[in-house]
């Protein structure tokens, strides 16, 4: 399988090591920084690897190169189009998250890659995080009982220097506030786990901190599920003087578990009626993590390879990443129009923010 990386940013060497962890043959690389390609090669020991071609078009990446899957690593506001290209070019694709910045474009992914039988997986990739695998097998065997409530707390820090990185970060074009980048994989865990239709959000946004940004840097929502269940969402890029949690919560009738360290990466409660032997071992488990991001990638990489010489559907694919990113939109609606947001969410941007 020939597999080649759009975008070689902050994020791409998760991608990287995905892909080597896989035995994925890596045929190219392409930034329109031809420096970042080289830098993300020295690191992973692949600079003199002559296979490995570089390219700071991607269009002609896909034409020569004919890979067969490729991953985009760009800014958030390019996802979509890079996507669609990719898909109108029979390539599968992994997207970083979020997988487009409206409704409208998600859309057309789901649609396009359905019309090609190109398959779309989107980088939620903490849903693989062994705290949160535990926790889903726990709510598909019943063991929470009937759902009461649930909330996630994303408490990060990013200061300057970070968004100095990198001039799009921030932006309602090409990034959106801290729900958007920071805070989608705890939203997404939310969302998934307490059954994913909602009725209706209430939300709100603020910039506290960070005025050199057009975008929020804390955002606070209520969440209204079809199936009863209420939840409450807090992100926030303002925690001093670094990161603190990513925690989730969720309680139920006959459960209550609390994941918890910087992405849901830990164990912090497991508490259950009918509880055995095995539940001891999984009071207090930590996953170790070399960053943030955690090893999911890894995981969702071996997903896709699967899901493609399977035929199958990818574990988190178009559809969960439009999820995602809906309720993101959604809350930043309800921030606009000062009232509760209803879903289906319809056509909504980021860029409607700039109107707001």
């Amino acid at each position: 399988m020939k597999y080649a990386l759009i975008g070689c940013g902050r994020i791409s060497t998760n991608h990287m090591t995905a892909a080597l962890k896989n035995n994925i043959n890596i045929v190219a690389l392409c930034d329109i920084v031809p420096e970042k390609m080289e830098k993300l090669l020295t690191k992973h020991d692949l600079r003199n690897n002559c296979g490995i071609k570089r390219y700071t078009d991607y269009i002609s990446l896909l034409k020569e190169m004919k890979p067969d899957l490729v991953s985009i690593a760009t800014e958030s506001g390019s996802h979509a189009r890079v996507a669609i290209d990719c898909i109108e070019n029979g390539v599968h694709v992994i997207i970083e998250k979020p997988m487009a910045m409206s409704i409208g474009d998600a859309d057309r992914i789901i649609e396009q890659a359905g019309k090609k039988n190109v398959k779309v997986s989107v980088c939620q990739q903490n849903r693989f995080n062994i705290a949160v695998q535990e926790t889903r097998k726990a709510l598909e065997t019943g063991r929470f009982g009937k759902l009461s409530h649930a909330s996630i707390h994303v408490r990060w820090n990013r200061n300057r220097d970070y968004y100095e990185q990198a001039k799009w970060r921030g932006t309602w074009k090409n990034d959106g506030g801290a729900l958007m980048n920071q805070c989608l994989h705890g939203i997404d865990l939310l969302r998934w786990m307490c059954g994913d239709e909602i009725d209706k959000v209430y939300g709100q946004t603020r910039q506290q901190f960070h005025d050199y940004l057009e975008a929020e840097d804390i955002g606070m929502a209520i969440v209204q599920f079809k199936n009863g269940v209420i939840a409450t969402i807090e992100g926030t890029t303002n925690v001093f003087p670094k990161n603190l949690e990513e925690t989730l919560y969720l309680f139920g009738e006959k459960g209550t578990v609390k994941l918890g360290g910087e992405s849901c990466n830990n164990i912090d409660i497991w508490e259950f009626a009918d509880a055995s032997e095995a539940d001891g071992k999984k009071k207090g488990l930590i996953e170790e993590t070399s960053n943030v991001y955690g090893n999911g990638h890894t995981g969702l990489f071996a997903d896709m390879v699967v899901a493609i010489n399977n035929d199958s559907q990818p574990y988190v694919d178009a559809r969960a990443g439009k999820r995602a990113m809906e309720l993101v939109l959604a809350i930043y609606k309800s921030q606009k129009e000062g009232r509760e947001a209803t879903l289906p969410l319809g056509e909504f941007s980021s860029l409607d923010m700039m109107r707001a």
